[in-house]
């Protein structure tokens, strides 16, 4: 009998890669939590990398290290393309490269940013990394208010106050503008609440939160509460619920059952339609029982034990994901 999970085109939102680089993407062995060989072993299908650009000064010189730092990983995300031996990796600018990347049997790598501070303060620049590495979403803030906009949790060492832009700036708005053009999704992970709620009035397609979880679950403000997942079900978004032991339950210690309770609590309120998975792996991810790619198995049997059907688990793990990739290419074409 075909286990599940050998079918799925298993795709995880956020994964951080190692910076510097350590030239290790294809080692065998490797203490990254997520490398070619170890998504062949656990079944993981396709990955969205991302460039993380920590939140420093909002001035020229922290813009310009910001624009910088996010050109320099994404060369390597783009050079991670190729083959070795029998395993294969290709950089996906579409829902339909990841598609074929997977009928080939190799690993789909779809480009992001985590924290618009790698604009440099510039928003149309976006259309620049869109156009030269394929990215496909980028998250507005990280910790730290940019100049984007307000951060779910304030830096006190760059002096922030509890709210700098009481949500978007003028020039967030302007980011996503360009992004709706260039098919670039407005991720809200790290976002405000003040944020989160004005991008999905001021994005013309969905906006989506890639590795967060459910505040109702766990008081995080990282999570997103009631009136938040209600508003994604609202305008077509989506929530991809992440391995991160702190946000999924209070003190810590979250466990893949944790996982699979967060995701079947975004399910029964909102819809399955509007919820998937990611690890934060290489970014502080990882918990028992999905420590790294090679178990990724681990969720699709959780999933099943929670009751969850095969199309369901499949929407899951990266049908919804491709769906709202699709539905921003074709918002751009139309642009």
């Amino acid at each position: 009998m075909t286990d599940l999970h050998d079918t799925l085109l298993t795709l995880d939102s956020h994964i951080d890669i190692p910076w510097p680089d350590r030239q290790d993407a294809w080692a065998e062995e490797t203490p990254r939590q997520v490398n070619v060989p170890k998504t062949r072993k656990g079944g993981l299908r396709a990955v969205c990398l991302a460039a993380y650009i920590p939140q420093g000064p909002r001035d020229e010189a922290g813009h310009a290290n910001g624009w910088k730092r996010v050109q320099d990983m994404l060369d390597v995300i783009a050079g991670l393309e190729g083959r070795q031996g029998d395993q294969g990796a290709r950089i996906c600018r579409t829902a339909a490269d990841v598609r074929a990347a997977h009928k080939a049997d190799d690993l789909a790598i779809i480009p992001a940013i985590e924290n618009g501070h790698g604009l440099g303060g510039r928003p149309e620049r976006i259309a620049e990394l869109a156009r030269r590495y394929g990215v496909r979403y980028m998250t507005l803030t990280h910790n730290g208010h940019n100049a984007l906009a307000d951060a779910a949790i304030p830096r006190k060492d760059l002096a922030d106050s509890d709210t700098l832009h009481d949500g978007l700036s003028n020039l967030g708005r302007e980011a996503i503008a360009h992004m709706n053009r260039t098919g670039v999704l407005v991720d809200v992970s790290h976002a405000a609440k003040s944020t989160m709620m004005q991008a999905t009035e001021v994005s013309t397609t969905p906006i989506f939160a890639s590795h967060s979880c459910a505040r109702a679950l766990c008081d995080h403000p990282r999570n997103l509460d009631d009136e938040q997942l209600d508003r994604l079900k609202e305008t077509g978004g989506l929530i991809q619920v992440t391995a991160m032991g702190s946000f999924l339950k209070k003190g810590g210690g979250g466990t893949v059952d944790d996982l699979v309770r967060h995701v079947s609590y975004i399910a029964d309120r909102i819809g399955v339609e509007h919820v998937g998975i990611s690890s934060d792996f290489d970014g502080g991810g990882g918990i028992p029982g999905w420590k790294d790619a090679t178990e990724t198995a681990n969720v699709t049997w959780a999933l099943q034990a929670a009751g969850f059907s095969d199309a369901d688990i499949s929407a899951i793990w990266g049908g919804n994901m491709l769906r709202l990739l699709e539905t921003a290419e074709q918002a751009a074409e139309k642009a």
